[in-house]
């Protein structure tokens, strides 16, 4: 008589499939916990620099190991010249107060400007640069694009312009190892950043996109026409109300 049992699997193969699931498993289990760990993480981060000064960044980190140094020195908002914000506005972000992080009008003007060739230009906002100098490094493509977007919102949200202004004036690179504009105040013109002309307010934010290339004192060529457009603009800023949200 036949024998008509059902035949069974190999143990190693009845047992592949469950241990497969559990690998899935127990990586998608890692993966949520690193996920959540790191939006707590960021908000605490993003509440702390709320009302403490960042005491260091990477792009600061990068220059001390790179031998240069680094030169910075806080100073609150309410004493740095009115002009030093307005020259920033000016020159950066002429929407600053009116969008709510992203100005997504000048980000099209730039694609297409930087379409027809030229001078390749950003339409990053002061609120991206922020995000990006303080909790991010400067390259990385588009991964770093999305976190600086991410962080971006936490700011607009929890900041608020004022402090958004504030931080980015104290962090913002100005000069190969200096940062800052008090820093670079000192650096540029010899006294700090609570008298600051039109003049010397547009040379510093001339020097902001590019400042391990430009140099604020005795600018050539684009930087110098740059800061004497800023300058005249930072007029426009005052007479517009462009810096209401600052006052």
């Amino acid at each position: 008589m036949s024998d008509t049992r059902p035949s069974r699997a190999p143990l190693s193969n009845r047992t592949r499939t469950p241990r497969r699931r559990g690998w899935i498993g127990w990586a998608i289990g890692w993966i949520v916990k690193l996920v959540i760990a790191f939006l707590l993480i960021s908000v605490l981060m993003v509440v702390v620099y709320r009302f403490v000064p960042p005491p260091i960044t990477l792009t600061m980190i990068g220059d001390a190991l790179g031998g240069h140094g680094i030169d910075k020195s806080w100073r609150p908002l309410s004493d740095i010249d009115r002009n030093m914000p307005r020259a920033a506005i000016a020159g950066e972000d002429s929407r600053f107060c009116a969008h709510h992080g992203f100005d997504f009008t000048a980000i099209e003007t730039a694609m297409a400007r930087n379409a027809r060739g030229g001078r390749i230009r950003g339409g990053s906002t002061i609120s991206q640069q922020t995000a990006k100098n303080v909790f991010l490094i400067q390259g990385g493509g588009y991964p770093r694009k999305a976190l600086e977007a991410y962080f971006t919102l936490l700011i607009e949200t929890i900041w608020g312009k004022r402090r958004i202004m504030e931080v980015y004036l104290n962090v913002a690179e100005t000069g190969i190892g200096t940062y800052g504009v008090d820093a670079a105040a000192h650096r540029y013109f010899g006294h700090d950043a609570s008298r600051l002309s039109a003049d010397e307010a547009g040379r510093i934010a001339a020097v902001l996109p590019l400042p391990k290339k430009r140099a604020a004192v005795a600018p050539r060529g684009f930087t110098r026409r740059h800061g004497n457009t800023i300058a005249r603009r930072v007029g426009v800023v005052r007479n517009d109300g462009l810096d209401g949200c600052l006052r």
